[in-house]
């Protein structure tokens, strides 16, 4: 029998994401809140805790977000346990995913500062 390639708390995680997405656009919209989305849902391995890490579309208010996000976490956790078939709904933990920002910041840099060596790169020239 082949073992399987994916584990439950995968699974899991990905079935909150789905999920999460939608709610968090609703408490949005109904809370007049930043616009975030969903990035990632890690769970942990007993299924009793989940880091929702969700991006921005204005970083600078990203921290607003999240504080807001960490105080409707009670509702959208409840809210999430009447979309999804699970016993045990994990606690939600919010928090900011910078790996855009960091993304958009290293591709600004390459672009700004091209190689100073490009030149002497291409060895057919000699």
């Amino acid at each position: 029998m082949p073992s399987k390639s994916f584990h439950r708390t995968d699974r899991v995680s990905a079935q909150l994401r789905r999920e999460l997405g939608t709610l968090v656009h609703e408490a949005v919209r109904e809370h007049g809140l930043p616009s975030v989305s969903v990035s990632d849902v890690e769970v942990s391995r007993d299924l009793a805790h989940a880091k929702v890490f969700v991006t921005a579309l204005q970083p600078e208010r990203s921290k607003e977000a999240v504080k807001a996000l960490k105080e409707l976490s009670r509702e959208l956790r409840f809210q999430l346990g009447r979309a999804v078939k699970m016993r045990h709904v994990p606690e939600l933990h919010f928090h900011y995913d910078d790996s855009v920002d960091r993304g958009e910041r290293i591709g600004n840099l390459l672009r700004d500062n091209p190689a100073a060596g490009q030149d002497d790169a291409d060895p057919a020239k000699d």
